[in-house]
């Protein structure tokens, strides 16, 4: 019989109950209840698959920003540098099934699946796909309400999916509401080649639930389609008419006085006047 825990299909890394979809608020905030987090799972080589009873997976990135300061002028900073990034790193908190751990839901061959017991036994990273999927009302702003945009890979929107989804039941909606509409837009973000640098379990007389975590190293983080180097339009360039910072004016760069209307948001719905 086949391992229902960790038997990827149609993008997610199990068959059993514990993989069920429910369903979503719509909101304008995000919620972690779309958040899509897909690894290899150890036995598959087709595609990444979203990981199951994950309660939490937290990405961290920093960098040392140094201060340039000068003698005799005073206590003031004339500039700031950034220094290189540090390596990003990514914590996971997982519940323990038996028959599909941790590292079986990162691609090792761990648990029913294999020998690994150890870090040391961990001889190749694995990639980390995060997705972070929109609701029905942000995607009516993009003009795909259940649909989702299609960024093409390559261009500067590239990074943007279309996930879709499992089929649900159909008929009595009124108005009528066409189920076959089962998409929405996610922002794809890659972690590279990571590698796990700690794990833990712990195994309490008085708790029920076991958890596990681990935490990663990230070798590099991107949009799985956009070409990065010097002249990526990242923003804030006032060489293009972008603000930026009021610091590069006295270069002739042109920039905008600070704002002084103040406005609110309507009592009526966008949304609502949208669809009507």
């Amino acid at each position: 019989m086949p391992n229902m825990d960790n038997r990827p299909t149609s993008g997610v890394g199990g068959t059993s109950y514990l993989y069920d979809f429910g369903t979503t608020p719509n909101t304008r905030t995000a919620v972690s209840q779309k958040v899509r987090i897909l690894t290899p799972h150890y036995g598959d080589s087709q595609a990444l698959h979203q990981m199951g009873v994950l309660s939490t997976f937290s990405p961290q990135m920093s960098r040392t920003v140094e201060p340039v300061r000068g003698v005799g002028f005073g206590d003031q900073v004339a500039e700031l540098v950034p220094s290189v990034t540090d390596p990003p790193t990514a914590s996971f908190e997982r519940a323990l099934l038996y028959l599909c751990n941790l590292w079986q839901s990162t691609g090792y061959a761990g648990g029913v699946d294999g020998p690994v017991r150890s870090l040391a036994h961990h001889r190749w990273p694995f990639d980390i796909e995060q997705q972070l999927v929109f609701s029905t009302l942000a995607d009516k702003d993009l003009g795909a309400p259940n649909t989702g945009v299609n960024g093409t890979s390559g261009t500067f929107q590239g990074g943007i999916k279309q996930i879709n989804f499992p089929e649900v039941t159909s008929g009595g909606a009124r108005p009528p509401y066409d189920t076959s509409l089962r998409g929405h837009s996610a922002i794809i973000t890659i972690y590279e080649a990571c590698w796990f640098t700690s794990w833990s379990a712990s195994f309490a007389k008085d708790a029920g639930m076991i958890m596990e975590t681990g935490d990663v190293t990230i070798s590099d983080v991107h949009d799985f389609s956009s070409v990065y180097g010097e002249f990526l339009a990242t923003g804030n360039d006032p060489t293009i008419g972008q603000l930026g910072s009021i610091r590069f004016a006295e270069q002739g760069f042109g920039i905008n006085p600070a704002g002084s209307g103040v406005g609110g948001g309507s009592q009526l719905s966008v949304f609502a006047q949208a669809t009507t």
